[in-house]
C-alpha cells in the first residue's frame, strides 16, 4: 500500500482498427469539465488533443504556485516525470541508427562495476528487464533534494545490486533509464540537456520542452501538489532524475512529440516498431493504452506530485496529452478520448460530506494489520484526518470524507468502524484490515 502514489493506469494489449473519430470536439463541454475539476481541487495543469499533427483543443487550469497565487497560463511548464523515458528511448534509437550503439550491446564497456554489466544489454535497459534494483530513488537513506553526480549515482546503483538475472523478467525500472542517460552522454560527449535539445526539441519545433533544473516559478515553471487540499510536494533534484524523469514540457508539446514520433520524423519505422514491441506488456520506452476497444501507444509519469501522459492512436492519427501539477482521483485521459470518439462523459458533481471537527476524534489512533507490516497512524490536524505510515515519517496525507465513516486519499479508500475500532484500507494491490491498538 502506497498512500503517496495515485493510480491512473489503463494498460491493455492488442491493436484493433476502429472508427468514430470526430474532428469536431465539444470544446464548451470540455471547458466546463475541466473548470469543474479546477474549482473542486481535482486538477491543475494542461490538456491537449491533436489530429494529424494539428491541435484540436487545449485547456489550462489551476496555479503554478498556490502559495503566491500564481495562475497557470498556456505557456506554463510542468515536470513530466516518467514520460521523460519516451524521450530518452527515442535518443537511444537515434544513436543506434547512427551506429553509435547497438541493442544487444552490453554495458560493461561503460560501467563495469554495475552488477551483471557483462550480461545487461541496452535492450534490457529499454524494456525494463535489466534486473537492476528498479528504483534507487525510493531509497530514503539518500537526500534526493541535493545535486548528484554521475559517479555518485553509478556508485549507488552498483551497491544496490541486482534482483534477478538480466532478461529473466520485467519490472518497471527508473534505474535502467538513469544508466541509459549516462550512456548517451558518454557516446555523444555532451550533457543530456544538449542532446535532447539538438536531436528532438529543435528538429520538431517544441516550444517549452527541455531538461529541467530547480523549479523557478519566475520562468513560469510549476510547483507540484497532491491530495484534495493541495499539499505542496517534495522537489527531487533533476540531477538524480536524469533522463528517467527529468524533462520539463507542456501538453501541447507532448502531442507534437507524439505526432513526430509516430509519423517518422524522429526515428525510422523499424525503430518505432521495436519501441512498440511488447514483452510482458513492456515496450522499449512505450506502453499500450486502451480505450473502448481502441489501442494506442505512449507513456505516463508520476513523481513528486507531477503527473503526465501522452498516447498516440494510429488509426485516427490522434494524440492526447496532459501535464499536471495536481491531479486527484480523476482519469483525464478517458475524458479526452471520449470527446474525440463521440462517447458520452459526465461533468462530475462533487458532493461534500461534512464531518464535525469533534467527530473526527473517534477515528484517530495507531492501527496495525496481520496482513501488512506497515503501521498506520491516523491523527487530526487542522480539522482534518491525516494518515501516516509510521516507518516513513514524511509519508502523510490528508483524508477526504466521502461518506459516513468513509475517507479517501488518491487511490485508497479507508472504511472505519469506530465501534469495532477497525479500518479497512482498499488499495489497488488488495484490501487490508487494520485494528486500532488501545
Amino acid at each position: 500500500m502506497d498512500i503517496k502514489r495515485a493510480i491512473f493506469t489503463f494498460l491493455a494489449a492488442g491493436l484493433i482498427s476502429f472508427s468514430g473519430f470526430s474532428q469536431q470536439v465539444d470544446k464548451a463541454r470540455l471547458d466546463a469539465y475541466f473548470d469543474t475539476l479546477a474549482n473542486n481541487n481535482r486538477f491543475m495543469g494542461k490538456v491537449a488533443i491533436s489530429h494529424n499533427g494539428e491541435l484540436l483543443y487545449t485547456k489550462t487550469v489551476g496555479f503554478i504556485d498556490i502559495e503566491q497565487e500564481l495562475k497557470a497560463d498556456e505557456n506554463s511548464k510542468y515536470r513530466i516525470a516518467s514520460v521523460s523515458k519516451a524521450f530518452t528511448a527515442v535518443l537511444v534509437f537515434q544513436a543506434i541508427e547512427e551506429n553509435k550503439l547497438k541493442l544487444n550491446q552490453t554495458i560493461d564497456k561503460f560501467f563495469p562495476d554495475i552488477k551483471n554489466a557483462k550480461q545487461i544489454t541496452v535492450s534490457n535497459l529499454l524494456n525494463h528487464r535489466s534486473g537492476l534494483l528498479p528504483d534507487i530513488l525510493n531509497d530514503n537513506s539518500f537526500d534526493w533534494g541535493q545535486p548528484r553526480t554521475e559517479q555518485e549515482m553509478i556508485e549507488i546503483i552498483s551497491k544496490a545490486g541486482s534482483e534477478y538475472k538480466p532478461g529473466k523478467k520485467a519490472r518497471y525500472s527508473n534505474t535502467s533509464f538513469v544508466v541509459l542517460t549516462y550512456i548517451l552522454e558518454k557516446i555523444y560527449q555532451k550533457p543530456y540537456s544538449e542532446i535532447l535539445e539538438e536531436k528532438i526539441v529543435r528538429p520538431i519545433g517544441l516550444k517549452n520542452t527541455y531538461f529541467g533544473k530547480k523549479i523557478n516559478t519566475e520562468d513560469n515553471e510549476s510547483k507540484s501538489y497532491r491530495h484534495y487540499s493541495w499539499v505542496l510536494q517534495f522537489e527531487t533534484d533533476m540531477s538524480a532524475l536524469t533522463g528517467a524523469a527529468g524533462v520539463v514540457s507542456t501538453a501541447d508539446d507532448l502531442t507534437r512529440f507524439s505526432d513526430a514520433l509516430f509519423t517518422g520524423k524522429l526515428i525510422s519505422t523499424n525503430s518505432l516498431e521495436k519501441m512498440k514491441s511488447l514483452k510482458d506488456n513492456y515496450g522499449m520506452g512505450l506502453f499500450p493504452f486502451s480505450f473502448d476497444g481502441k489501442t494506442g501507444f505512449g507513456h505516463m509519469g508520476d513523481r513528486d506530485g507531477f503527473k503526465a501522459f501522452f498516447a498516440y492512436f494510429p488509426d485516427g492519427k490522434v494524440s492526447i496529452a496532459f501535464t499536471a501539477n495536481g491531479l486527484y482521483r480523476i482519469n483525464i485521459a478517458s475524458v479526452l478520448l471520449s470527446a474525440i470518439y463521440n462517447k458520452p462523459f459526465e461533468i462530475p458533481e462533487f458532493k461534500t460530506y461534512n464531518v464535525a471537527n469533534e467527530d473526527l476524534n473517534i477515528y484517530t489512533g495507531v492501527y496495525t494489520s496481520k496482513q501488512h507490516p506497515l503501521i498506520l497512524t491516523i491523527s487530526k490536524v487542522n480539522n482534518m484526518l491525516i494518515a501516516q505510515v509510521t516507518e516513513k515519517t514524511d509519508d502523510t496525507a490528508p483524508l477526504e470524507p466521502i461518506d459516513k465513516d468513509i475517507f479517501a486519499v488518491e487511490g485508497i479508500i479507508f472504511e472505519f468502524n469506530p465501534t469495532d475500532k477497525t479500518v479497512v484500507a482498499k488499495a489497488s494491490d488488495g484490501t487490508f484490515n487494520f485494528v486500532r491498538n488501545d
